[in-house]
């Protein structure tokens, strides 16, 4: 499989749980311990997936300010929207996963911080994550096919765990969440 084939993939499959996660939290479990396993699944997925993700968009800001001209004010601007959508995310994904431990722990008593958390984690990434010109276009130009694999970088077993924790995701859905329609 190509990398961009991958690459599209592993992003597929991120939105899919994303837009589940979304849905749940606007369903909400009521308290529902038969959600606790599908949020933990979904926490478990996040951590890769975000990691994987964050790692990326380093990798894109520190290959920025090697190969671009960052001398523009547009330049300046795209690279400070880029911090602050690390910043934010790390932040965000930082409470989640708290969240998340918690629940690991101590069960349905903490759906509730789990919902919140993840009702702000994941309306900061549909408001802010995803392709930005500013820096898209600074790494079309300044960016060779090596760079762009470097940045990517895939190994066939971080694919191979990433496409097992969205299995689980799916596989643990609660009978009563109503998804949206693809």
């Amino acid at each position: 499989m190509e990398l961009r084939d991958k690459v599209a993939a592993e992003r597929r499959r991120l939105r899919e749980v994303r837009q589940a996660l979304s849905a749940a939290v606007a369903q909400g479990s009521q308290g529902a311990s038969a959600w606790v396993s599908f949020y933990l699944a979904i926490g478990d997925y996040f951590a890769a997936a975000m990691h994987r993700l964050h790692v990326q968009d380093v990798r894109m800001g520190d290959l920025l300010r090697q190969r671009a001209d960052l001398s523009t004010p547009k330049a300046t601007v795209a690279m400070q929207e880029l911090q602050d959508r690390l910043d934010g995310n790390q932040r965000l994904l930082d409470r989640f996963m708290l969240c998340h431990a918690g629940l690991k722990t101590q069960g349905a008593a903490t759906l509730p911080a789990f919902e919140s958390a993840a009702r702000d984690y994941t309306n900061f990434i549909t408001t802010n994550m995803g392709h930005h010109d500013g820096t898209t276009s600074l790494a079309r130009d300044a960016f060779t096919t090596e760079d762009w694999e470097y940045m990517a970088l895939t190994s066939d077993s971080d694919a191979e765990r990433e496409g097992v924790l969205y299995g689980e995701v799916f596989s643990k859905l609660p009978d009563n969440l109503v998804l949206p329609e693809a």
